[in-house]
């Protein structure tokens, strides 16, 4: 395949799963839908009923995020800067990719830099979300039958690899790093987002903050755990602006940790913690905070948190901010929206990929 047919394949794939976005409807036209469209709508019901973190809105919004990569003018702008090298017909490497599942469909952006980049996949999934990528594998095959002899799932160990991109938490990087010393690799350990505030923040804004803390129950690598505040800071307004996602608390296992930690918290009498009956705010210094909770954490000037962010930046994966002083800061409510060359970890995943020889 040419580089631009396997654009033309991808942009497809976005045409199609657009459909299931939170407010995607049925394209009639869209000549895929007689193979898929039912059981892939079959699919998000029976995935939220094996993993009740992906509940259906989940599993549709991170589509909806997907469709919006996979729109034919991001993948052009995106891989404009590494045309020269997608046009050349290299031999494909074997590239073995190990998934997380926090969220749904998190390692996607692997899936596509490996493919697009002309080479091969070998993916191990989580147990935790291993339905979605083999079936959206189905449909870009449908597309484009050349994708075949280039996407593997296994469960099995991994063997005949030439490279290898492992997502996993700090515990696993470890192992990782030991046991794929000897191919090129990109591992990634466990890392948040931060948000920093100013006080000037409007309800609306806040509330965008809401989605960046609450969307897929915290448990992505790009939602917001800890909020830098300026001293004095009053948190009423932050609680008022949030209320719309109390129905978090609904779902068991976030009610399970939320009770969990609040009993743990209470036992301990803690002076600075807040609660509003579905999240608690903790003073506290760390960056990665428990489901359920929200740390925080006061600063005196902006240069101060400017240099406690670069103090703590391989915790980060990004820092939300409407403040023009935070280096880097990526607008309020868009913590879970990258575009596709906000890579995971800082790290060029397409750069690494093309400079396999």
């Amino acid at each position: 395949m040419t580089i631009n047919k396997r654009i033309e394949a991808f942009v497809l794939l976005g045409d199609f799963l657009k459909q299931f976005g939170n407010n995607g409807t049925r394209q009639n036209n869209n000549k895929l839908n007689d193979l898929f469209y039912d059981d892939f709508e079959e699919l998000i019901k029976i995935i939220h009923q094996r993993n009740t973190w992906f509940t259906a809105e989940n599993v549709r919004t991170a589509i909806e995020e997907i469709s919006c990569m996979l729109e034919e003018k991001a993948l052009r702008s995106w891989l404009a800067g590494y045309m020269t090298e997608l046009s050349e017909r290299n031999k494909p490497k074997n590239i073995a990719v190990i998934m997380a599942g926090n969220i749904p469909m998190v390692g996607f952006h692997d899936m596509l830099c490996v493919l697009i980049s002309g080479n091969k996949l070998t993916a191990k999934l989580s147990s935790s979300d291993n339905l979605l990528l083999p079936f959206i594998s189905k449909v870009l095959i449908a597309i484009e039958p050349a994708f075949a002899d280039n996407i593997q799932f296994t469960d099995k160990q991994l063997q005949n690899i030439e490279a290898v991109i492992a997502t996993g938490s700090n515990n696993s990087a470890g192992h990782f790093e030991y046991y794929f010393s000897k191919y090129p690799n990109i591992i990634r350990k466990n890392r948040n987002a931060v948000a920093v505030l100013t006080g000037k923040e409007t309800k609306e804004e806040l509330a965008l903050l809401g989605k960046d803390v609450f969307q897929y129950f915290g448990l992505g690598c790009r939602n917001v755990s800890k909020l830098f505040v300026p001293k004095g800071y009053k948190f009423d307004k932050f609680y008022e602006s949030v209320y719309e996602h109390k129905d978090v608390v609904l779902n068991n296992k976030y009610a399970n940790n939320y009770e969990y930690n609040r009993t743990i918290y209470l036992m301990n009498s803690l002076p600075s913690l807040l609660d509003n009956n579905f999240l608690l705010l903790k003073e506290d210094p760390a960056i990665t905070s428990p489901i359920g909770v929200l740390f925080y954490e006061y600063y005196d000037t902006i240069n101060e948190v400017n240099a406690r962010l670069k103090q703590v930046k391989e915790q980060l994966q990004c820092v939300v901010s409407n403040s023009k002083e935070i280096k880097k800061a990526i607008p309020i409510g868009k913590a879970q929206s990258p575009s596709l060359a906000d890579y995971a970890d800082g790290v060029d995943t397409m750069k690494f990929l093309i400079s396999l020889k």
